[in-house]
């Protein structure tokens, strides 16, 4: 087995749980001599240049959104979408809707905070110029799999209107210094009767050199003030990773033709 294969996150938990922090670390102690304030700075800053690397790849993103019952089992309330992350030819970064049935979700109304939660706080991202909003703490060094992690409770320090922050715990890979699992939800101003659910995140090695968000996963009950309290699972997928070569000079993974860039149908 390649190093590469050897580096990449195992999705070993079974489908359709949540697991809760601690769950699929073994925690294996804290070595004296780390500096966690040295391990932030580092880590924040190998997030920043993961973050402009992402923006130069294609992808295709798949949700599924279900209402369940108190057992488990769907309802038939249901929100699908499938899109592609491609560029324009004149080279700006845009979505293209490729499916996207009526949605039929019965007990939950999608908001625009559901959308940034979407796009920002579930692949979350943790950089140089953000750890000044978070108070981080070390929580100790801890084993995903087969691969060695320095734990961290992220939580903002204050929240601003508009804005969507993240809140739980991050495990970052203690050779690559980036983040590898996400596990926690999305916080912000409530406006009105809101609720968000836990979710985790995981990444992979997609190209030898940076972790991208490859899987997400949400099963929980949200509460609402009005005393209902209806239970949602959700899948985000993010497959098929190619690199853009029209404005960027990145020399890593797969190349895409800006030219011609077929949309594939859904996989099912």
């Amino acid at each position: 087995m390649d190093e590469g294969k050897m580096r990449t996150l195992v999705l070993s938990l079974a489908v359709g749980a949540v697991c809760l922090p601690g769950w699929a670390a073994d925690a294996v102690g804290a070595a004296p001599d780390i500096d966690p304030n040295q391990i932030i700075q580092k880590f924040a800053a190998k997030e920043a240049e993961f973050r402009e690397a992402r923006n130069n790849y294609t992808y295709r993103q798949s949700v599924k959104m279900e209402e369940l019952d108190s057992g488990g089992n769907p309802t038939g309330g249901r929100w699908e979408i499938v899109s592609d992350i491609i560029f324009s030819p004149e080279g700006k970064r845009m979505e293209k809707v490729v499916y996207a049935p009526v949605i039929s979700l019965r007990n939950i109304i999608l908001t625009p905070q559901d959308e940034q939660d979407l796009r920002d706080v579930q692949p979350f991202v943790l950089t140089t110029s953000e750890i000044g909003d978070y108070n981080i703490t070390y929580l100790g060094r801890e084993k995903l799999d087969e691969i060695g992690c320095y734990a961290f409770s992220v939580k903002p320090k204050k929240l601003l209107p508009n804005k969507r922050y993240f809140e739980g715990q991050i495990w970052v890979d203690d050779r690559d210094l980036q983040i590898v699992k996400t596990y926690g939800k999305g916080v912000g101003v409530r406006k009105g009767d809101d609720a968000y659910p836990r979710f985790e995140t995981y990444r992979e090695q997609i190209d030898g050199k940076y972790w991208f968000p490859t899987y997400t996963h949400a099963d929980d009950t949200l509460h609402f003030k009005t005393g209902e309290n209806p239970r949602i699972r959700m899948t985000v997928k993010y497959q098929d990773y190619k690199r853009y070569e029209g404005r960027s000079t990145i020399k890593f993974g797969d190349v895409v033709d800006d030219k011609t860039q077929p949309v594939a149908p859904p996989k099912k």
